[in-house]
């Protein structure tokens, strides 16, 4: 089935091109499922994924029927994104290679730079994103970067392929994803970790643990949407709610105490140290 680039409506009324997936996981779906929740045809999509299980959830939830491996059912597609992992980006390029065309290439693999995807698909017309996980339910936070060759209209297309996932942030230099990656790629698993710990304390204290867990998450859930509307900065949001003498006074103090704060910047400095080592390691292929 052949479909035109005037078949495909963007959300905006403007034509989307087809469009290939290169991996049909969590991160893929997430695109998937928020532009076929916008009216985008499954049949606008080509998608390859090796995973029987993972083909079978995709023909579940989105009717689109994905293949095992790169075909010349590629060709069609103006972008291709690839959302393989960075252990397998060089395989997976091999044959899809000879199909991509001019095609746009969105890469969500983490850790790989663009030269090494610019060699292996000879191409440069490349964006690299840095998703994150909240992105499956529309609220994620995405840094992107764009090689000199990728145009307005480019970032544009990009802009409204990632659109449902949440938040974009465009970086000048590519170095500055492994530190997006140590933010807001590893950055949930932060926040569960402290809704983790906060749950655990609030059943220690006496709660039950559905209590401690609402308590834990709707915290969280607040604060970050004060934090995102108001004017003011994190700092001066936490000192209104910080009495001195206080209950949270004496939280804050006892994290100071034990240097908490030190401990978290230098957790998230090892997040952004190893998201470079992977470029590095997977990147050679």
């Amino acid at each position: 089935m052949t479909i035109t680039a005037t078949s495909l409506p963007r959300p905006d009324g403007a034509p989307l091109p087809p469009i290939g997936f290169i991996g049909g996981g969590n991160m893929a779906s997430a695109i998937l499922g928020g532009l076929i929740r916008q009216g985008v045809p499954a049949a606008a999509f080509e998608v390859v994924e090796p995973f029987a299980e993972a083909r079978e959830r995709l023909a579940h939830d989105f009717g689109i029927a994905a293949q095992p491996q790169g075909s010349a059912a590629l060709a069609r597609c103006e972008v291709l994104v690839w959302a393989v992992k960075p252990q397998t980006f060089a395989e997976a390029a091999q044959p899809v290679r000879a199909h991509a065309g001019s095609a746009l290439h969105l890469s969500v693999a983490a850790g790989i730079p663009s030269d090494s995807i610019a060699r292996w698909l000879a191409s440069e017309r490349i964006v690299r994103a840095m998703p994150n996980t909240p992105a499956l339910v529309g609220q994620g936070m995405t840094g992107l970067f764009a090689r000199p060759d990728v145009d307005a209209a480019d970032r544009a297309l990009v802009g409204q392929l990632l659109a449902p996932t949440g938040e974009l942030l465009w970086v000048d230099a590519e170095s500055a994803l492994d530190a997006v990656t140590a933010m807001s790629g590893s950055g949930p698993a932060y926040v569960f970790y402290f809704i983790e710990a906060m749950t655990e304390a609030g059943v220690e204290m006496g709660l039950t643990p559905d209590q401690a867990q609402r308590l834990a998450i709707g915290t969280f859930t607040g604060a970050s949407a004060l934090a995102h509307s108001a004017t003011e900065p994190p700092s001066v949001l936490r000192e209104r709610v910080t009495s001195k003498g206080g209950t949270t006074y004496a939280a804050i103090t006892s994290l100071e105490g034990a240097d908490v704060k030190t401990q978290f910047k230098t957790a998230i400095r090892a997040a952004q140290k190893r998201a470079a080592e992977l470029g590095e390691e997977f990147g050679r292929g």
